[in-house]
């Protein structure tokens, strides 16, 4: 999976998810407007009140005045909190919107689609990388509008006090977004880096753990540790990078704004000692400098808190070019039953014509392939390394779709019903026999299980267990030689409800005596009802079928 470095395509990918929070979205954007004119109305208020107690000597209700100030407050927080909650609202319904279509692209993949994935990349897709949405759509994308909208409310009240203060600012405003938009592509390009750092320190991280056992055996472990070390160190850099690139977007944004709010500030003081005759200076009095002066900050407040928020959209940026590349490529492996419509089953059995099979790469593995398998019969495919045995597995499982041609099992598209499936690596999870065992019945019974295990021949081992199936079993079948644990999944297809049965190559990597145990396994599959398809290079196995494929040296892996 490659990452797109187009960040427009990007911000085209962020713009679409938005749609569905288009209403949480405006209704920040409203609140935030609602913020704005409650905060002009409490800065002219006490400009006001400044300016009758000192300047016209006038008495003021203090309670009045009070009363008003702290309903322009409560207004303010008010609007506030409303736009903080709109922002998270929108936030929370895009991400679980983007990790509904993740789950979908993992499920359409499929094994085949993900095997080039390991799973620390996956879980920084799913957590770091979706979390990084967040920003942006909680904060950067109403905020983006608000800095449009409050500063042109803020420089309308200015004009009508004094035009010429209100130029000041104008002339300030444009350069602040031209420098943010300036520093802001480096910052793009530093996330997408940093986002493909965490992701390959993830996978590096979890294979070292993976294989903690190894690297001690061979005395290698003080090696992993300085390797990790040094992916820590590099994703530490990049962090560093990144946050140069905030500090220094920040120290520009500062400076332009200080310096126009001291121009303004000049200004207004000059004004009111009478050394600028020049425009609206001679009618300015202490209640419109004091307003003019107080409005000022929050003339640039919006553009800070925008400035803030962009490195939520570079962050937001560098995720999208990941998480997009990974929504894209799922599509090009698209299992079969995702696109057909269901069928009820019938007692027909595989059904394959015309079949091929080519990889996005190009490479052609299958071509024209063409056989059926009748209810109750075992297939044998055999054929040298490369030849396409597992991708025809993969294809009958509905981990991939076909290029060309159809496949049907029981009438139906590959995908559409469950299959019993061991691949060539057994999958195990940490945990006991038992719980390893209802991964495909979880309602299985114990002595639905003990029968299983009798029938692998795993029953002499398990007595020899004192926990029995509550042993535990570590990660990858840690604790059971290569054989047991290529058993103890064969019991699982025995549990299975299901009436087809795909194997890839079951007995690869064993000796003779563990093989010969596990061929005895799989002989206790085939028949009955069940439709079983074997792909293996062991002369032993093909004694089992009743039907032999052998895939020529024309198919190219």
């Amino acid at each position: 999976m490659t990452a797109t470095t187009d960040p427009r395509a990007g911000a085209r990918w962020l713009s679409q998810w938005a749609r569905d929070a288009r209403g949480y979205l405006a209704l920040g954007v409203i609140a935030g407007v609602v913020q704005a004119l409650a905060m002009v109305v409490q800065l002219g208020l006490m400009a006001w009140f400044v300016d009758r107690l000192i300047v016209h000597d006038q008495p003021v209700t203090l309670v009045a005045t009070g009363a008003a100030l702290a309903l322009a407050v409560v207004v303010r927080s008010i609007g506030q909190w409303g736009q903080e909650m709109a922002g998270l609202q929108a936030s929370h319904r895009v991400r679980r919107q983007v990790r509904r279509a993740l789950l979908n692209a993992w499920a359409s993949a499929g094994p085949v689609g993900l095997s080039s994935c390991d799973s620390g990349r996956l879980s920084s897709e799913w957590t770091e990388q979706v979390d990084s949405l967040d920003g942006y759509y909680a904060r950067f994308l109403p905020q983006m509008i608000l800095a449009v909208i409050v500063p042109l409310i803020i420089l309308s009240v200015v004009a009508v006090q004094d035009w010429l203060a209100a130029l000041f600012l104008l002339a300030a405003a444009p350069l602040i977004p031209l420098f943010m938009a300036l520093i802001g592509m480096g910052a793009e390009r530093v996330n997408q880096r940093h986002y493909e750092s965490l992701a390959r320190l993830s996978g590096h991280f979890l294979d070292r753990i993976r294989g903690m056992t190894t690297l001690q055996l061979f005395g290698r472990s003080a090696d992993a540790v300085e390797d990790v070390a040094a992916a820590t160190d590099h994703y530490r850099r990049l962090n560093m990078a990144t946050l140069r690139v905030a500090f220094l977007s920040s120290a520009v944004l500062e400076f332009f704004a200080s310096v126009a709010i001291a121009a303004v500030a000049i200004y207004v003081g000059f004004a009111l000692l009478g050394m600028i005759s020049f425009g609206p200076a001679d009618e300015m009095s202490l209640f419109s400098g004091l307003f003019v002066l107080l409005l000022a900050p929050e003339f640039f407040q919006p553009l800070r808190l925008l400035s803030q928020y962009y490195h939520d959209r570079a962050a937001a940026l560098g995720a999208a070019a990941h998480l997009s590349a990974r929504l894209v490529a799922s599509d090009s492996l698209v299992p079969q039953a995702a696109q057909a419509q269901r069928q009820e089953p019938d007692s027909s059995g595989i059904r394959v014509s015309g079949l091929g099979v080519r990889y996005p790469n190009g490479r052609e593995v299958l071509s024209d392939l063409d056989f059926e398998l009748p209810s109750g019969q075992a297939l044998i495919v055999t054929g040298p390394s490369g030849c396409g045995k597992s991708t025809l597995l993969a294809v009958l499982a509905g981990f991939m779709a076909p290029s060309q041609g159809e496949a049907r099992i029981r009438g139906q598209s590959p995908g559409s019903m469950p299959v019993g499936w061991m691949g060539q690596r057994p999958w195990l999870v940490p945990g006991s026999w038992r719980q390893n065992l209802r991964l495909t019945a979880p309602e299985a019974s114990e002595g639905a299980m003990q029968e299983a295990i009798d029938r692998v021949g795993l029953r002499s081992v398990l007595d020899g267990l004192p926990e029995g199936l509550s042993t535990r079993i570590g990660e990858g079948g840690l604790g059971l030689s290569g054989g047991q644990a290529r058993r103890l999944a064969l019991a699982r297809l025995f549990l299975t409800s299901s009436t087809v049965m795909l194997l890839d190559e079951p007995t690869a990597g064993l000796d003779e005596a563990t093989e010969a145990e596990v061929i005895e396994g799989v002989r206790g599959i085939i028949g009955g009802r069940r439709l079983c398809v074997i792909a293996s290079h062991q002369p032993a196995l093909r004694a089992l079928g009743d039907q032999h494929l052998a895939l020529g040296s024309t198919h190219h892996a």
